[in-house]
């Protein structure tokens, strides 16, 4: 026999039906193939085996000892080629025990994540999520080596490499909030009234593209001043309950807060920019089934949150 890799292994589907009919023509039918053709791959068999396989007898062909010796074996080794070019069978969340790792931004942290593994906990109470806040330095290798999953909550101004999917998540009205002591601001600003405001400004430490807001307003060649930056919501929140500063951040955001510190919404000038948050993944493991399962989950999640207005 002539080593494997100079083996048509196309011909151990001819061998299969050819043996287990012993029929040249029903093999034929059994692979779609026409009679002529399946005569000719006898003859390759025959040639590359080395043995006749099929031989005529009163009864018709008979299949040589060494065909039927190997006949089960190929059925073997068929299957498992077949089993293995399959596609992966469905994820299935009640009966996962699967450890999911999300690098994200305290927005999927605070106002995402509370309520939606509470939800995914009545349908999946085995499945574990591991949050990372996000370290750019360090992401997108986790990414390819498979120890995150998925980067969830980047602006969509955020620079990603090219190699990463990155789909749309969810867009986000900014508004503003101030202390509920902060007389200083009414209910409703003006550009004009926005800029003399005092300001913490959220900025993302990993990246030197500028706030939405700010590249904004340079459009205008107008600037707001800032009392403080800060990379965290929930740190700039607390400083504006206790000083006469606003904020500006995603409207489920300010939400919260204005539940759990003594803050009030205020709405912004007309035209301050949305905030679009995305999902990026690696390639590697965009067809995981698992992988595709999570991604729709916090998607649906994010459309469901946005419809109702609650998190």
């Amino acid at each position: 026999m002539k080593p494997l890799r100079q083996f048509d292994l196309n011909l151990l589907i001819i061998f299969e039906a050819l043996i287990t009919e012993s029929h040249v023509s029903r093999a034929a039918e059994k692979v779609f193939l026409s009679q002529s053709a399946m005569s000719h791959a006898l003859n390759r068999l025959r040639e590359q085996m080395d043995d006749p396989l099929l031989v005529r007898t009163e009864g018709g062909l008979q299949p040589t000892p060494r065909a039927l010796a190997m006949l089960p074996e190929v059925r073997k080794a068929l299957q498992l080629i077949e089993q293995t070019l399959n596609p992966p069978p469905p994820f299935s969340e009640t009966r996962s025990d699967r450890t999911f790792r999300i690098a994200t931004t305290d927005y999927f942290e605070t106002v995402v994540f509370p309520g939606w593994f509470s939800q995914l906990q009545q349908r999946a109470p085995q499945i574990k999520v591991e949050i990372d806040l996000i370290a750019m330095d360090t992401a997108y290798s986790r990414l390819e080596k498979g120890t995150v999953d998925m980067i969830v909550g980047l602006d969509s101004y955020q620079p990603l490499p090219s190699r990463l999917t990155v789909a749309p998540w969810i867009t986000e009205q900014q508004i503003c909030v101030a202390g509920i002591n902060n007389q200083q601001v009414s209910d409703t600003l003006n550009l004009k009234e926005y800029l003399a405001q005092k300001h913490v400004v959220f900025f993302d430490l990993e990246s030197e593209t500028a706030n939405p807001i700010d590249r904004w307003l340079e459009t205008q060649n107008r600037q707001r001043e800032y009392v403080s930056r800060i990379t965290n919501y929930t740190a700039g929140a607390r400083i504006v309950a206790r000083t006469d500063a606003i904020m500006t951040l995603p409207f489920h955001m300010a939400q919260l807060f204005c539940e759990m510190l003594p803050l009030r919404m205020i709405k912004p000038p007309h035209g301050i920019p949305e905030i679009e948050m995305t999902i990026a993944q690696h390639p590697l493991y965009a067809d995981d089934p698992a992988i595709q399962w999570l991604k729709g989950e916090i998607q649906e999640y994010a459309r469901a949150m946005m419809t109702t207005g609650e998190g």
